[in-house]
C-alpha cells in the first residue's frame, strides 16, 4: 500500500511540475545575452491603437512599436513584436517569453513590486468614454450605470481603486481588450467604457463613432516599459536609447507621426 501511494504522489508531483510554466534563468548579463540571441521581444496587447494594433493589412503598427523598433535597431537586433493575453502578462515576462512589457503600460505601486520599469515616457489618464446621446457628462452622472473595461487593465485598476466610484455602479463588464469593449458601448451594451485617455481620444477620432471622453479623469498615470526584476541593466540600456532618440529628434518625430505633436516625458 506505501508503495502504491508514494508511486502516486509521484506521479501528481510529476504532473504539477509539467503544469507550472519555469521561470526564465537568471543571467549575469541580459544584454549581452539579448544581442548574442539576436532579437529584442516586446510583449504587447495587439488591440490597442494608436501604441500597439493591427492595420488594414494585418501588420502591428503603432506608436510604441515604431520605438521599440527602433530601439532594436541601435541594438543591432532584430525586432519582434509578440501579442500576449494581457490579463496574463506578468507570467509571459517571467518565463521567458518575452524581452519586456511595452504597450502603454501603466506604472503603479504593485507592477513596481514585481517588475522592474523604466522612467515614464507618456504621461496618460484613465477616463470613461459615453455615447454621445447619453447624456452623461461626469463621474456622478454614471451612479446606477453599467460601465466596461478591459480584464488586468490599469483601468481596473483606476475603479477598484475608487471605492466611492465603484460602489455606485450597477455592473462592472469585463472584456479581453478596449475596441470589444467599445463595440458594445456603440449597440448599447454598456453605459461607458474605462480607458486610456491616449487610446480613447485617438480610437473616437479615427472611428467617427458617436462618442466623447468625459473631462472628469478617474485617475492620472504615466507609461514606462516593464522588465523583469532581475534585469535592471537591460532596462536601463533600452531607456538610455531613448534617451538618445529624444535628443537626436527621432522620438519626436515618431510622436509626431501619431499625435501631431511631440507628447513624450522622456528625460
Amino acid at each position: 500500500m506505501k508503495k502504491i501511494i508514494v508511486a502516486v504522489l509521484m506521479a501528481v508531483s510529476m504532473l504539477a511540475v509539467l503544469g507550472c510554466k519555469k521561470q526564465k534563468a537568471e543571467v549575469e548579463d541580459p544584454v549581452a545575452e539579448l544581442k548574442g540571441r539576436g532579437v529584442f521581444v516586446i510583449g504587447l496587447d495587439d488591440s490597442f491603437p494608436p501604441l500597439g494594433f493591427r492595420n488594414d493589412d494585418n501588420e502591428i503598427v503603432g506608436f510604441d512599436i515604431d520605438l521599440a523598433k527602433e530601439v532594436a535597431s541601435r541594438m543591432e537586433v532584430a525586432f519582434k513584436a509578440q501579442p500576449i493575453d494581457w490579463d496574463a502578462k506578468e507570467m509571459e515576462l517571467e518565463t521567458g517569453k518575452i524581452d519586456c512589457i511595452w504597450n502603454g503600460f501603466t506604472i503603479t505601486e504593485d507592477r513596481k513590486a514585481a517588475l522592474s520599469f523604466t522612467d515614464a515616457y507618456l504621461n496618460n489618464a484613465q477616463v470613461v468614454v459615453v455615447r454621445n446621446d447619453s447624456g452623461l457628462n461626469s463621474l456622478a452622472d454614471l451612479s446606477g450605470k453599467k460601465i466596461g473595461l478591459q480584464r488586468g487593465s490599469s483601468a481596473q485598476e483606476a475603479v477598484d481603486g475608487n471605492p466611492t466610484f465603484a460602489s455606485s455602479l450597477a455592473e462592472v463588464v469585463m472584456f479581453r481588450d478596449n475596441i470589444t469593449a467599445l463595440n458594445d458601448l456603440d449597440i448599447g451594451g454598456v453605459d461607458g467604457v474605462v480607458m486610456d485617455s491616449v487610446v480613447a481620444n485617438y480610437s473616437i477620432a479615427q472611428t467617427k463613432k458617436p462618442f466623447y471622453v468625459i473631462s472628469e479623469a478617474l485617475s492620472n498615470e504615466a507609461y514606462g516599459i516593464g522588465f523583469r526584476k532581475t534585469e535592471p541593466k537591460l532596462r536601463d540600456e533600452v531607456y538610455n536609447i531613448l534617451r538618445e532618440m529624444k535628443e537626436d529628434g527621432t522620438v519626436t518625430a515618431i510622436s509626431t507621426k501619431w499625435f501631431g505633436k511631440d507628447i513624450t516625458v522622456i528625460q
